[in-house]
């Protein structure tokens, strides 16, 4: 199928082709006649797949020449409004349609001068969009079309109450649009009452990993951390590399030891205002750094290009954010890999993480580096992905409470807490001198 069939109007379609696209994406192409037609969706499809334009497209067709904000996007950070704005205005190249962004970090009155100009696409974080409501600067009463990206972000519970008093300023009848790489029946059981009859597109089963990212795991000791990865980076050559963290405080630590080991790279987090979180971002595209220290603030909706390896040095506290974190590479058809640091406390969430990809990975080593004492998994553990979804009634999505976890110590923790304590060695492993393996 080609965008032609689509049913995209000429204009949007002179935009697509100006971006280079070739023929949609399986959500693209499921979701945009629905969305033109008028339908809600919750659409579940794998990272870098083209879930911006699978909703940017349809609403500003949808919206027509009218002189009002008529469409509103809400996602959970500064750095993915930027994004879903840049890829807006390129769709409207030829519509004549204004798109705005407004986030926090930065200050109110370029923001607020845009929405003066007249947007008829406003890109917006909770927070700044409240503020800018509350002091008159944004009118909500004219919204046909609410898009929620990252929508299991936009509808747990840190997110929901700024969310719900924003859908309290819309007006009843409009249409939804929700958006994820990973939509849990807990999300759906809260979207349920805000929308109506919605068709659910579900390109791969939630928190499917796209196929082409290589994924292994590195069993280490939690202080040797740093140090393996430096040996990673300088053994590989390794170039645009992601690493996260799970706090603020680990990425600026780790970010100054890879500067003593004259290795270039930046750390992004919420402590960092967003003139600096904009550098760091700008830097490791054009190749000034080559690593980049990040928490779970980019794990979702960042696109950059060629990055070659996603380095989990800590593993995720929810195992969903997982997936957002290695879908940071193998974007738009490339490929790439995705490397787990495992240290003896985190077998828990190594757990939760091989339940919800439904795989169980392959243990490697970095030949010659000397591993202190470690906890290494069962090679024959097992990871039970959750049942799949029944089939659903009148379009209606499920209401079914998320299972939960075993508990540590249950049949699901075999292999994970009772793993060896020595070097891994999986089979065609290459032992050197020092009777470790090398990979």
């Amino acid at each position: 199928m080609t965008f032609d069939e689509l049913g995209l109007e000429t204009d949007l379609l002179k935009a697509v082709r100006a971006l280079g696209y070739k023929q949609p994406t399986p959500i693209q192409e499921q979701a945009i006649p629905l969305a033109i037609a008028g339908r809600d969706i919750i659409g579940c499809a794998q990272t870098g797949t083209g879930k911006t334009a699978a909703f940017v497209l349809p609403a500003l067709q949808r919206m027509g020449r009218r002189r009002a904000l008529l469409t509103l996007v809400v996602t959970p950070t500064r750095e993915l409004a930027g994004q879903i704005e840049d890829v807006a205005w390129k769709c409207c190249r030829h519509t004549k349609q204004r798109v705005a962004a407004v986030y926090g970090g930065v200050g109110y009155q370029p923001q607020i001068d845009k929405v003066r100009r007249g947007v008829h696409m406003l890109v917006a974080t909770p927070g700044r969009l409240l503020d800018l409501v509350e002091k008159g600067h944004v009118d909500l009463s004219n919204v046909e079309i609410l898009v929620l990206d990252e929508a299991d972000r936009m509808l747990d519970m840190g997110f929901w109450p700024d969310v719900k008093r924003i859908m309290a300023l819309l007006p009843e009848k409009r249409q939804n649009l929700l958006f994820s790489a990973t939509i849990t029946p807990d999300v759906e059981r809260v979207a349920g009452p805000i929308l109506h009859d919605p068709a659910r597109i579900e390109v791969a089963p939630s928190a499917t990993p796209i196929e082409a990212i290589s994924q292994s795991l590195y069993p280490v000791n939690a202080l040797q951390k740093t140090d393996l990865l430096v040996r990673l980076l300088e053994k590989h050559q390794l170039d645009r590399v992601l690493v996260f963290t799970r706090t603020k405080h680990r990425a600026d630590k780790v970010c100054r030891h890879l500067e003593r080991s004259r290795i270039p790279g930046a750390a992004i987090h919420s402590n960092r205002s967003q003139a600096q979180r904009q550098r760091a971002l700008d830097g490791f595209k054009n190749g000034t750094y080559r690593v980049l220290v990040a928490t779970d603030i980019v794990a979702r909706g960042i696109d950059v290009d060629r990055i070659s390896h996603v380095i989990n040095y800590d593993l995720p506290m929810n195992a969903q954010d997982y997936v957002h974190r290695i879908g940071r590479t193998a974007r738009a058809g490339a490929t790439g890999t995705a490397i787990r640091f495992l240290a003896a406390e985190e077998a828990t969430e190594l757990r939760d993480i091989e339940q919800l990809i439904g795989a169980t990975l392959p243990c490697e080593d970095v030949e010659g580096f000397a591993y202190s004492e470690r906890m290494v998994p069962d090679p024959q553990r097992t990871a039970r992905r959750p049942a799949p979804r029944g089939p659903q009634r009148s379009g209606r999505p499920s209401h079914r409470t998320s299972q939960r976890p075993e508990r540590a110590g249950s049949s699901a923790d075999r292999g994970y807490r009772q793993g060896s304590r020595r070097p891994a060695a999986p089979a065609g492993a290459v032992r050197s001198g020092s009777g470790r393996r090398g990979g």
